[in-house]
């Protein structure tokens, strides 16, 4: 019997870290309000302070299927041309957690005096560290199981770059938010994969009671699939976001944002599996906050095109 739940637990680490490759730069259905994550040009670019909190919960009913939570926070320095932020991820699959810490800086070059033309350069410094739940390593099953003492539980630093461009109504991002990529030497450890993004969106005002916002992210992960989101977005009277989105080949989903006060937002998106798991998955589902303050007083007389 032993023997089979050690068959049984190897299996299921196995299989999750065949998913946790994929998994390794998590990619959100509201990404285009939580830039920061990927890309450290996006620093300080609305030039006030946002704070953001997202949890994502993805293919619920599958257990052990991922959950994953993100604070970030980014500013501009008054009277520079600097930005900086702050991204905290909890990564969880099954057994297995990921926590990512990265600090952001950024240098914006204006290219015309009204304030319509900008491109930012970011770098991003942090890294990774990997953790298995107390719940394995303290089932008395298991303890004293030389293949789960070989883990790999070291601090694992990292650095990443990016470019942010931004026009009158239009924005483009490029970034490697994770360069190096790591395999550790332990019997029983994770991959750490390089990742990249590029993503853009375009604001349209439809009149003044409506803006339409269609915008895109690609991903790459070494070794895994390219992953393309396409999303639309209406903006309704300055007080809902409402719209739909789909991930190529994986999930078809719905969007909405609720400006509760000045200042405060909330969001919620739900994914319908289009893949083989959705014949085991209800669907992903994400709710996030986002607040941002009035310091430091933006210089900038651009355009907000609500990124």
């Amino acid at each position: 019997m032993k023997q089979y739940k050690y068959l049984h637990i190897t299996f299921l680490i196995a299989l999750m870290h065949v998913v946790l490759v994929a998994q390794q730069a998590p990619q959100f259905s509201q990404y285009m309000y939580n830039t920061i994550s990927i890309n450290p040009a996006y620093a300080g670019s609305r030039e006030i302070m946002v704070i953001n909190l997202l949890n994502r919960s993805q293919w619920v009913g599958v257990k052990g299927a991922p959950n994953t939570q993100t604070l970030s926070a980014h500013t501009s320095l008054p009277n520079t041309k600097l930005g900086v932020g702050l991204s905290l991820i909890n990564d969880k699959l099954g057994y297995e957690k990921i926590t990512y810490a990265f600090a952001d800086l950024s240098y914006t070059i204006d290219f015309d005096s009204f304030d319509e033309y900008k491109l930012a350069l970011g770098v991003k410094v942090g890294g990774s560290k990997y953790s298995l739940d107390d719940d394995l390593l303290n089932d008395p099953e298991y303890n004293g199981d030389i293949f789960l003492d070989t883990v790999d539980y070291k601090f694992h630093p990292n650095i990443g770059v990016g470019v942010y461009f931004r026009g009158p109504n239009f924005y483009l991002g490029f970034s490697a938010p994770k360069l190096l990529s790591q395999v550790s030497k332990a019997d029983y450890a994770y991959t750490n994969r390089g990742s990249y993004f590029f993503n853009g969106g375009y604001l349209l005002d439809v009149n003044k009671h409506l803006k339409f916002k269609p915008s895109f992210i690609i991903k790459y992960t070494d070794g895994a699939p390219i992953s393309f989101d396409l999303s639309t977005m209406f903006y309704i009277n300055e007080k809902i976001w409402i719209g739909g989105s789909y991930r190529v080949h994986d999930a078809f989903g719905a969007l909405v944002n609720f400006k509760m006060a000045k200042g405060l937002s909330i969001g919620y998106a739900y994914d319908y599996i289009t893949s083989n798991l959705g014949d085991f998955s209800s669907g992903s589902h994400e709710i996030m906050l986002n607040y941002e303050f009035e310091f430091p007083k933006p210089k900038c007389k651009c355009k907000d095109l609500y990124n």
